[in-house]
């Protein structure tokens, strides 16, 4: 593929199905023959446990950004794609990260392995702390999932507020790839009015909201009971979810082509 991207999955607010959308994007790049690296930043560590990782007797994120660890020695590999686990000591971040560059200790660590990958894909906390501008001034692009909810919609122009920031001053290459609508029930008119304002919110931040939405489904408890991601858990990609999903990993392709198509085309 030529260089590694590295894509941040963010939201500051909780229950958008961003853990979710993190291991099922990660595993549906994997499975087209991408070599994908998953990064836990939350330090709840639910993705970590959600694909049955080792975040507790093994060293994690936390210990790469101490400079504890190298960051060749806390990947481990999961069965669908390669993870870098997070545990609850990285709640301490906030208050331990304060000397000048706190916001580059992500970027500067994961340098080594870029060669390695072909995505990087960070899953950050609920919440627009240092781990979170961290991932955004590392990342090439983000992703923002959302659920068809007033207050989560809302949100968004505070998140793009944090991105705006961290151009300015850290990655002023950052860019929104588009708005991943999730749980969706296409059949309420609260989803399409809720849809109809997202898209509104995404003219106003310049970006897109993805043509595909993810729909419920209990599929995603199942998965996350048996310690897998949606794609290894459903491998014959039988429930909607999953559909969606490998759907959703397609359209983000075709735009990352029609991207870089627009980028060596244009006049210089």
């Amino acid at each position: 593929m030529g260089k590694c991207k590295v894509v941040a999955i963010s939201n500051q607010k909780g229950g958008v199905a961003k853990t979710t959308s993190t291991g099922a994007i990660a595993a549906g790049l994997a499975i087209r023959g991408y070599k994908v690296l998953a990064i836990d930043l939350d330090p709840q560590g639910n993705l970590s446990e959600s694909i049955g990782a080792d975040n507790q007797s093994r060293p994690t994120i936390y210990d790469i950004l101490k400079s504890k660890a190298q960051v060749r020695e806390t990947v481990q590999k999961m069965e669908a794609f390669d993870l870098i686990p997070a545990n609850i000591l990285l709640a301490q971040a906030d208050l331990e990260f304060t000397a000048t560059g706190k916001e580059y200790r992500l970027k500067e660590s994961i340098e080594p392995i870029l060669g390695d990958y072909d995505y990087l894909i960070l899953d950050t906390p609920p919440s627009l702390g240092i781990m979170t501008i961290n991932a955004f001034t590392a990342a090439d692009e983000v992703i923002i999932p959302t659920t068809p909810s007033i207050f989560a919609a809302s949100g968004i122009m505070q998140l793009f507020s944090t991105i705006a920031t961290v151009r300015k001053y850290c990655n002023p290459a950052l860019k929104i790839a588009g708005i991943l609508m999730t749980k969706c029930d296409p059949r309420t008119t609260i989803s399409k009015d809720i849809r109809e304002l997202t898209e509104e919110l995404s003219n106003a931040i310049d970006t897109q909201v993805f043509k595909t939405f993810i729909r419920c489904s209990v599929s995603v408890e199942k998965a996350q009971a048996e310690r897998k991601d949606l794609f290894t858990y459903d491998k014959k990609m039988e429930n909607n979810v999953t559909k969606d999903y490998d759907t959703f990993v397609k359209e983000y392709l075709k735009e990352e082509e029609k991207y870089v198509c627009l980028l060596y085309t244009s006049p210089s």
